[in-house]
C-alpha cells in the first residue's frame, strides 16, 4: 500500500530530455534497490521473530499461562511500535535524510518480528515456511504484473484502498463478535486486497521514479517504496496462513 511522504504520480520534468534507454537502466536499478531493501527487511524480520519464538529472549515479550501465549508489557509495546512509527513517517518523514529514512526502515523491520513472532505459536513450522514460499511466488507473479502492464491500475489501488479500510473497521467489530464466517470473509477478503495493492504499488512506484532520479530524494523513494511492499507481503502472507496453515 502507498505509505510515508512520497506517493504522487511522477512525470518528467519540463525542461529535461533523456534517453529511453537511460531511463529504463536506471529504472531497473531502482527497483532492483527496492526488491533487495525489501528482501533484507522480510530476512530481519524473520530473524527476529525466530529468536524470540525460540529462545530466552522471547520471555521478555511473551508469557504462556494454561497454554495460551500472552504479550507482556515489552511485547504490546513491540507490537504496537511498528504503527507508531509509520505514524510519525507519515507526519515528519519529508523533513528527514536519507539516513534517517533508512534507520526508520531498519527499525519498523526488526520491531515487526516481535509481532511476527507469535505466528511460530500458532502455527506448524513446516506451514509457515511453505506459504513464505507461496506468497513470494504470488508476489513476484503481481509486482511483475504491476511492473509491465500498460494499462492504468490507478481505479484498482483506490478499490483496493477502501477495501483495506473496509477489513481494519471489521476487524475490530469482530474482536467484539468473534464470528468465525466474519473472520474468513475478512481473510478472503484480505488476500484480495493486498494482491492488488501489490500490483499497484509496483506501478506506482516505477511511475514515481522518474521525478526523483539522480537526488538524494530518490533514497528515501526508494525506501518508503520497499515499506510499502514489505507491508504487502507480511499482510498477504498472514492471510493465506489463516487458509493454508497448520495450526499446532
Amino acid at each position: 500500500m502507498a505509505m510515508g511522504p512520497y506517493n504522487r504520480t511522477a512525470s518528467i520534468p519540463r525542461g529535461r530530455s533523456m534517453d529511453q534507454a537511460q531511463i529504463d537502466e536506471g529504472l531497473r536499478r531502482h527497483m532492483l534497490r527496492i526488491y533487495n531493501l525489501m528482501g533484507t527487511g522480510l530476512a530481519i524480520s524473520g530473524l527476529v521473530a525466530l529468536a524470540i519464538a525460540y529462545t530466552a529472549v522471547g520471555d521478555i515479550f511473551f508469557m504462556r499461562a494454561q497454554g495460551v501465549v500472552q504479550p507482556t508489557i515489552f511485547g504490546w509495546i513491540g507490537i504496537f511500535a511498528p504503527l507508531g512509527i509509520l505514524l510519525i513517517g507519515a507526519f515528519a518523514g519529508r523533513n528527514w535524510s536519507a539516513a534517517t529514512t533508512q534507520l526508520m526502515y531498519w527499525a519498523f523491520v526488526s520491531l515487526q518480528g516481535i509481532g511476527l513472532s507469535i505466528l511460530f505459536h500458532v502455527y506448524t513450522d513446516a506451514s509457515i515456511a511453505s506459504v513464505f514460499f507461496v506468497t513470494a511466488a504470488a508476489f513476484a507473479g503481481l509486482s511483475l504484473y504491476g511492473y509491465t502492464t500498460k494499462r492504468s491500475l490507478s481505479g484498482l489501488g483506490s478499490f483496493a484502498i477502501m477495501g483495506l479500510i473496509g477489513i481494519i473497521i471489521a476487524g475490530v467489530v469482530n474482536i467484539f463478535l468473534q464470528s468465525p464466517m466474519m473472520q474468513f470473509i475478512i481473510c478472503a477478503a484480505g488476500v484480495l486486497i493486498f494482491s492488488a495493492l501489490i500490483a499497484y504499488d509496483t506501478q506506482r512506484i516505477k511511475e514515481e521514479y522518474v521525478e526523483s532520479m539522480g537526488s538524494d530524494v530518490q533514497t528515501k523513494v526508494a525506501v518508503w517504496a520497499a515499506l510499502s511492499l514489505y507491508i504487502n507481503f507480511i499482510n498477504l502472507m498472514q492471510f493465506l496462513l489463516y487458509f493454508l496453515g497448520n495450526r499446532e
